[in-house]
């Protein structure tokens, strides 16, 4: 079983920064990826930002510039730095874990990122 728990949500104004942190505990022996979802209200869940073995990252257009993932394979940590938000960035944001390319998703709790003046 492989658990996941999610840290660093929370309000900040626009042009703000926040730092998502996910940390995953269980039966890890490597990790394949790591990906960062968010699903804002009436919105379906989309994929933010990822990372996969070896380095190579992946950004959704709108967070270009703005997010960086970045992992610690050593503890099993995972971490999204968010800069310079808008209020489209507010959404439940959740971490994501693949040990292997065909393991199934594992999954965070998901923290609250509230983006407003």
């Amino acid at each position: 079983q492989v658990q996941l728990v999610e840290s660093g949500g929370g309000s900040a104004q626009p042009g703000g920064s926040l730092r998502l942190s996910c940390t995953a505990s269980g039966s890890i022996i490597s990790i394949y990826n790591w990906r960062g979802f968010r699903q804002a209200p009436g919105k379906q869940r989309e994929l933010v930002a990822g990372i996969i073995r070896g380095g190579r990252t992946v950004y959704v257009d709108s967070v270009k510039g703005r997010f960086t993932i970045s992992e610690d394979n050593a503890k099993n940590t995972v971490a999204l730095q968010m800069n310079s938000l808008k209020p489209e960035d507010t959404a439940v944001y959740y971490c994501n874990l693949r040990r292997t390319v065909y393991d199934y998703d594992h999954w965070g709790q998901g923290t609250q990122v509230t983006v407003s003046s």
